[in-house]
């Protein structure tokens, strides 16, 4: 007799519609009336124009989010908002504006509304991630989740192809790890596949072209997805990796979770043959082939679409490895099959070469 538990999160999702246009419907939806925008330095002309669209709902824009969410730029833009009198913060951008509005509203309490203009979704997590020196901490706490998302399609044209890839295969990690995490679901299951045939297939779209629109939008609906099943299961070994290399090596999160993916995903696959078998329908569907090696379907495909393919090229000397390794081992996590210090340096090892 199967058994399990599903609990889904207490959020308002909008999909396809122009955020600019109902975001101040949103806002008020909630019942907020002077809320902040945050957004990365770099996108801080979108951070603009999205106060523009709040009109006198918006008190600021702190355009202060980077990579990994650092201890004191979380302590400066949450002095920031309470010195704004914000009651709410509205997150544009990726996973940096993203986290850092997770941050506010970990401290703070504030509801906060997210805007995603890439494919990672983290916006449907509850994990929050901060680093302070040199080490990332990570943890789940419902204050985090965003009140209300908004994924709008038109917002990630613009996305270069290359942070497309990436993100969008740092999306595919959360819907692998939760095909085979101990807290699994069948609705979970569903999702995790549907999610990653629909961002594969988008990415494939969008390598080819751009500019398409529908392609597009089905990686937004392929990242919400993903993004559901992290945010309902628990990380494993892929994600605790990557937080190492992030927190301690500063490496590009999204360009790690892509590096990393095929070889965590080698070293499970003899202990979780379901999630094999339901990782091969999905990728053949989207790739219209037969599958019968995921992890290697994964390397071949960031091969294909011109994503980096060994943690060398993002930067990491080989002398850096073994302490990942011992970092890594160092705190507990869910995987499907026993690790050891060995094991971690072999995976590491090999993502660092780039050979599968």
């Amino acid at each position: 007799m199967r058994e399990f538990i599903y609990q889904a999160h207490p959020m308002r999702v909008r999909f396809g519609v122009r955020a600019f246009d109902v975001v101040a419907e949103e806002v008020e939806h909630l019942g907020l009336q002077r809320v902040a925008v945050l957004c990365t330095p770099g996108r801080a002309e979108l951070g603009q124009a999205l106060a523009r669209a709040l009109g006198s709902l918006c008190v600021g824009v702190i355009a202060k989010a980077v990579m990994h969410v650092p201890r004191e730029v979380a302590a400066e833009t949450i002095a920031e908002v309470q010195a704004l009198g914000a009651d709410g913060c509205v997150s544009i951008g990726g996973g940096s504006a993203i986290g850092l509005g997770k941050a506010v509203a970990m401290e703070t309490g504030l509801a906060t509304i997210a805007i995603p203009t890439t494919y990672a979704g983290s916006e449907m997590t509850t994990v929050w991630g901060m680093t302070a020196d040199g080490h990332k901490t990570t943890g789940r706490n419902e204050s985090v989740l965003p009140k209300s998302v908004i994924y709008d399609p038109e917002l990630t044209r613009g996305l270069p192809v290359d942070t497309s890839i990436t993100s969008g295969f740092n999306a595919l990690a959360h819907a692998v790890e939760a095909l085979y995490a101990p807290d699994n679901s069948p609705i979970i299951s569903l999702m995790a596949e549907e999610g990653i045939r629909a961002l594969t297939s988008a990415l494939l779209g969008i390598r080819a072209n751009p500019e398409d629109r529908e392609a597009r939008s089905d990686a937004l609906y392929g990242a919400w997805l993903c993004g559901t099943c992290l945010g309902s299961t628990t990380m494993s070994l892929h994600h605790k990796i990557c937080h190492a290399l992030g927190g301690t090596l500063n490496l590009p999160h999204a360009e790690t979770h892509t590096v990393m993916l095929p070889h965590v995903l080698a070293f499970n696959q003899p202990a979780v043959p379901e999630a094999v078998t339901a990782l091969s329908r999905a990728l053949g569907s989207a790739q219209r082939s037969t599958i019968t090696d995921p992890a290697r379907s994964f390397w071949e495909l960031a091969r294909e679409l011109g994503a980096p393919t060994s943690l060398q090229e993002l930067g990491m000397q080989q002398k850096d490895i073994p302490r990942i390794a011992r970092d890594v081992l160092s705190s507990s996590y869910g995987n499907p099959r026993e690790v050891s210090e060995e094991s971690i340096t072999r995976i590491i090892s090999s993502a660092w070469s780039g050979k599968l």
